[in-house]
């Protein structure tokens, strides 16, 4: 009993519904192990303990009678404190939303519930999905379980830690410019985030709504595969939600990649790169070529651009969003205002914290008068150019490798005093999200304990491809099986 904490999703799913084990006994396992690590850990600001052994009870009843509802049936998962549950609080992380109960449930949780997984709590974040590292969090830091001096990576920290952690097999998380799969590179999980659209975004708390998308955390590309078939689908809830097909994304789950043809841009594989990440992606890259792949080195001047850009275009949306917290409905009221606009300033003032409030006052400034054209149409443009960029990449080729991060995990307060260079760990990641494709990250080594992580970005729904290539890796290495330090 006490070693299943440490298999995949999958394998504890079959436990289950093979009958050697009860999902009311391995959602206990799990709530026991949040107990026992949180005070190092601290990746939920809440665990709902009894609502997850409620749900627990409940499905073994169906299991018993033969009702298996998916692959993954009866497996405790964490949501990010982003995404809503009905009845349960949903902060963001945030002093604004601190006591906000979310009066209905998004549709990516309603799946998972439908889908018979457990929820145990709601993971910690940056606060409203704005940071690198879960420092900025109104209640405490995330720390990364492969040591605890390092960050876990953001703004999805507490969902990559979780799984880390061992408290959980899987996690749901959010990216906007690299959320989820900077996390997981840290952490030493698989973090994927689809394509724009794949995954409804109805009762996800938006930061930039062009930008931002839900995703899977798992120790293997096996459990990603499940849980992606579980979340995808068109939803009329979301009108940017995409009207196609979901495939059994389990089918991806090939141990092959021969013949494929992988590009390498050269900007991602530069001085800015640390040596012992470009080393580890080096050598998967050997793997994959001694497996039947070939890969060329290319060239896509857009990404030196995407930085920039995303960092005017994300404040902007941030801006325009996050004007409904204003003291007035259900946020954050300051106790000390004698007019309705005094009310307002001190209640933002007060609930946002200095991370948020930068990127609100970067958004407003961009969309202000006399500057819209000058900053936030260019970075439009500029947006336009990164996709064509990858089309023209994607004429010629299946599947674009990267590193994920230009370094390993930092320790805490490295970059708090600079945000320039925390928006730097960044710079792999925003590409993707620009374009509107998906990513996914896998552990691909380690430097010092800490892991290293190998970034896919594949074509249009083609999230197949990214689970092909994550596969035949996993099959060939060990690196998501190894805990580094603890």
């Amino acid at each position: 009993m006490a070693d299943l904490h440490v298999l995949s999703a999958v394998e504890q799913a079959k436990k289950i519904h093979a009958g050697e084990i009860t999902s009311v006994e391995l959602t206990q396992l799990s709530l026991d192990t949040i107990d026992k690590t949180e005070d190092d850990i601290n990746a939920y600001i809440s665990v709902t303990a009894d609502l997850a052994l409620e749900k627990a009870k409940e499905v073994d009843k169906r299991i018993q009678s033969g009702d298996i509802r998916s692959s993954l049936a009866g497996v405790p998962i964490g949501i990010k404190d982003n995404l809503c549950l009905k009845n349960t609080k949903t902060t963001c992380a945030s002093k604004m939303l601190e006591n906000f109960e979310a009066p209905y449930t998004a549709t990516a949780v309603k799946h998972i519930l439908d889908a018979d997984l457990i929820p145990v709590g709601k993971c910690n974040l940056d606060e409203f999905a704005m940071g690198s590292s879960t420092e900025h969090s109104a209640f405490g830091a995330t720390k990364n379980p492969k040591n605890i001096g390092y960050v876990p990576g953001g703004s999805s920290g507490g969902s990559a830690a979780t799984v880390a952690a061992r408290q959980v097999a899987l996690s749901l998380g959010s990216d906007t410019g690299g959320s989820i799969r900077q996390p997981a590179a840290y952490c030493g999980v698989v973090g994927l985030k689809p394509t724009y659209g794949r995954i409804s975004r109805y009762g996800l708390v938006a930061f930039a709504s062009s930008l931002d998308q839900i995703g899977p955390f798992s120790h293997t590309v096996e459990d990603t595969a499940h849980l992606l078939t579980i979340l995808s689908g068109h939803d009329t809830h979301d009108a940017t939600s995409l009207q196609c097909d979901v495939p059994d994304f389990s089918q991806a789950l090939v141990n092959d990649v021969k013949g494929l043809r992988i590009a390498v841009p050269e900007e991602l594989f530069g001085d800015t790169i640390d040596d012992a990440v470009l080393d580890s992606v080096k050598q998967a890259l050997d793997l994959y070529v001694s497996l039947g792949a070939t890969y060329d080195v290319v060239s896509m001047e857009s990404i030196k651009a995407a930085l920039a850009s995303y960092y005017i275009i994300a404040p902007a949306e941030a801006s325009a969003n996050l004007a409904r917290f204003d003291g007035v409905r259900y946020t954050h009221r300051t106790e000390e205002a004698d007019t309705l606009k005094e009310m307002i300033i001190k209640s933002r003032s007060e609930g946002f914290g200095d991370e948020v409030q930068r990127r609100i006052l970067m958004g407003t400034f961009v969309l202000s008068s006399g500057y819209y054209d000058a900053y936030y149409g260019k970075a439009l443009k500029a947006r336009q150019v990164i996709k064509q960029d990858f089309d023209r990449v994607f004429n010629d080729y299946d599947v674009i490798l990267s590193p994920t991060t230009p370094s390993p995990a930092f320790k805490f307060g490295a970059h708090t005093n600079n945000p320039l260079q925390m928006y730097l760990n960044d710079i792999a990641t925003i590409p993707a999200n620009m374009a509107g494709l998906p990513a996914m990250s896998i552990p691909c080594g380690f430097s010092e304990g800490l892991p290293i992580g190998m970034q896919f970005v594949g074509k249009v729904l083609d999230e197949a491809m990214l689970l092909r290539m994550g596969y035949t890796y996993q099959q060939h290495t060990s690196f998501h099986l190894q805990e580094g330090n603890s």
